[in-house]
């Protein structure tokens, strides 16, 4: 008599066996991107290898079943940045082990590189395809290679990245990068970035552990970085139960932003998408999410970019690409901006995320007003509540408008677009209807013109008397206070034939003549440093730190520096003495020859020394850094050393013979904050290390 259970059993050694051979890829297996069977699936048909549609061909992949084919959910792409082959490609799991794409023309391209070869594949119901050995062991997995994605029971190791697609239906490399850094820090980046530290739009705090990996539980959906000992730190941890074969992916999408999803399936086995958990809730914190000159808004949780005033799209189909300037520009006259040939225009609560070349204290008229008149401003940023101005340069980068920021951009854009002769409009026109609301716009105009023509003109009497009066107080007294600090003072050539005491003692020459030295009132030399101690304080607050750092008195050395008649000159940059023309770098070399006198102690020439070689300070410095002997510059005394190297090497930059090689002032700033590199400086030429 047959056993009652013989049939359930055989049905489910048969369903069993069904699902290995389904799993299970032979040597000598192929796909074909037209013929079936195009792809393998993973035992439970839930994830697929093999050809997929892209743009105008085929690439190789996996991707979860049962979503839209028009937007396939692809989870990893083999050899991502190869353009897509045709319908005749092939994919062979070769007799000698190998996986190979097989081309029209005849070549092979490894899809898998591996040691040895492989006996056996495997579609994983994990979403990992796998490649065996005749032992059994895994040689290759797609999971130690991700993509833009990690799957659940899938790390990212240290060291490792996770980079964007290029779009939705384009799975090349894209524009974001998330990096699994050895400092334990998973930072996102702009792919492109030249600034990494600086740049990062994301990174949670991971509490100082080294050698972290990324790591996402298959059954919770919860994202962790931990090491071998256990879990340091809970990215995301939803509080909600899912049911047993929920799929979970973390992927760096095509915006930039960092999400993980969940996928559910219904009795029809179609997957549903949920987003779980978003590393940024405002789209617009993404660098580079806008190109350059555009900026990103964020409302009703949508991100849109748009450009800036004066500007188009350079492609509308891809805002990526950035916007353009559609106004001509005017060249700088004696180093001054052509102010009748362009308008400020203002956008308030503004940022952007490039450096200032120049950040000073400012009302906020003096600020649009000095732009325009500036040949090298194209934009300021200006910070109303520090009373703070920044200006740029075009192009700008990282640009956002936040509600919560007080700031208000200016822009300087010309008068005139490129596309005709038409001026740009700086605002939008106002249409009015009505013909009593333009009679009583008119009346009212009139009035406020009238009143306040009055006003200025009452004021600006009491004004001018009230100036003139305290003019001449001053200049009775001979002590001008703070508005000698802060303004220029056009003087007399006999006053200036008293305070040089007949143009008596020369200090040096140049292209614009003689320099004399002289005394213009009591106190002139005090007021000389407390002005550079004054820039210092506003203008480069890291760089003073840094000075602080290295143990030094800065005061005596700057008043004696700036107050010598011999060690002026010191100063002067090559080009000076060689009477060729004259660059902006030359008050680099300038500023490479103080930092060094500041980092020593010393002047740029001392006499009395022990050796020759140390009489010219530059050569003494580099002889020192070559010999890495840096702590003979400090005296012995307790520095940080890497802060005292970083120092000297852009010490040593600075001071280059030819122009070209000198780093911009920009430059100077961010190496001395650590924030740029700075690599080892070449040695000074003789003509900058004898100058004198």
């Amino acid at each position: 008599m047959e056993s009652p259970f013989s049939i359930p059993v055989f049905l489910v050694l048969l369903y069993l066996l069904t699902s290995v051979t389904e799993s299970r890829i032979n040597l000598g297996s192929r796909l074909s991107p037209t013929i079936h069977p195009t792809s393998w699936l993973s035992s439970s048909g839930r994830f697929a290898f093999g050809f997929y549609e892209q743009s105008n061909g085929f690439a190789i992949g996996i991707w979860l079943v049962g979503t839209n084919p028009e937007k396939k959910t692809v989870v990893w792409t083999a050899n991502r940045d190869d353009p897509p082959v045709t319908s005749n490609a092939t994919l062979d799991f070769t007799k000698d082990g190998k996986l190979l794409l097989q081309t029209v023309l005849s070549e092979e391209k490894h899809i898998a590189s591996v040691s040895e070869a492989a006996s056996l594949a495997s579609m994983l119901d994990s979403g990992n395809f796998v490649l065996y050995n005749n032992d059994s062991k895994i040689i290759w997995q797609s999971f130690n290679s991700p993509t833009d994605t990690i799957l659940g029971g899938q790390n990212l190791w240290a060291g490792h990245h996770l980079v964007s697609s290029f779009s939705e239906k384009n799975h090349s490399t894209g524009r974001f990068d998330l990096i699994m850094q050895h400092d334990g820090k998973l930072v996102l980046y702009p792919l492109n970035s030249a600034n990494r530290p600086a740049d990062a739009y994301w990174a949670p705090d991971s509490y100082g552990y080294p050698e972290l990996h990324l790591y996402l539980n298959q059954s919770t959906g919860d994202l962790l970085l931990r090491d071998n000992t256990g879990v340091k730190r809970f990215l995301s941890s939803i509080d909600k139960k899912f049911p047993n074969d929920t799929i979970f992916r973390a992927t760096v999408d095509v915006d930039g932003n960092f999400r993980l999803y969940s996928h559910s399936f219904e009795g029809n086995g179609k997957p549903t998408m949920t987003n779980e958990w978003s590393a940024l809730d405002n789209q617009c914190y993404v660098n580079s999410f806008c190109g350059f000159n555009s900026y990103c808004t964020f409302m009703d949780n949508t991100a849109d970019c748009l450009c800036l005033k004066g500007f188009e799209f350079v492609d509308p189909n891809d805002k990526s690409r950035g916007c353009q300037s559609i106004f001509t520009r005017e060249s700088c006259r004696n180093g001054k901006g052509n102010a009748k040939a362009y308008n400020i225009t203002t956008l308030d609560k503004m940022t952007w995320g490039d450096y200032p070349y120049s950040y000073a204290s400012m009302t906020e008229e003096d600020c649009s007003k000095s732009c325009l008149e500036e040949c090298n401003c194209e934009a300021a940023l200006y910070d109303v509540d520090y009373g703070k101005c920044g200006k740029q340069k075009l192009p700008l980068r990282y640009i956002r408008r936040d509600q919560s920021l007080s700031t208000k951009a200016f822009l300087k854009l010309g008068k005139t677009s490129i596309h005709g002769t038409h001026p740009i409009p700086m605002n939008p026109p106002v249409a009015i209807d009505s013909k009593k609301a333009n009679v009583l716009i008119l009346v009212v105009t009139l009035g406020f013109i009238i009143c306040s023509f009055v006003a200025i003109s009452v004021s600006g009497y009491f004004i001018y008397k009230e100036r003139v009066y305290r003019y001449r107080r001053l200049l009775g007294n001979g002590n001008l206070g703070l508005r000698e600090e802060l303004t220029l003072r056009m003087f007399s050539y006999n006053e200036l034939v008293k305070a040089t005491d007949g143009f008596k003692e020369e200090l040096g020459r140049g292209s614009f003549g003689a320099v004399y030295k002289g005394v213009l009132s009591r106190g002139s030399k005090l007021v000389a440093v407390k002005r550079l101690e004054k820039v210092v304080e506003e203008g480069e607050r890291e760089f003073r730190a840094e000075m602080r750092a290295i143990g030094r008195t800065h005061h005596r050395n700057l008043v004696r520096t700036f107050t010598g008649v011999r060690g002026t000159r010191g100063y002067l940059a090559p080009e000076w003495q060689k009477n060729t023309p004259i660059s902006v770098k030359a008050d680099i070399y300038s500023f490479g020859v103080v930092l060094l006198e500041i980092i020593c102690c010393r002047r740029n020439l001392e006499v009395f020394v022990s050796r020759t070689d140390e009489i010219v300070l530059s050569t003494w410095v580099y002889n020192c850094f070559v010999d890495r002997q840096l702590d003979k510059l400090v005296g012995g005394e307790e520095v940080d050393k890497n802060t005292l190297e970083t120092m000297v090497k852009v010490g040593l930059w600075c001071i280059q013979d030819e122009p070209h090689l000198r780093p911009s002032m920009k430059n100077v700033i961010l190496m001395l904050q650590g924030i740029m590199d700075v690599p080892v400086p070449p040695s000074p030429t003789p003509s900058s290390m004898t100058s004198s």
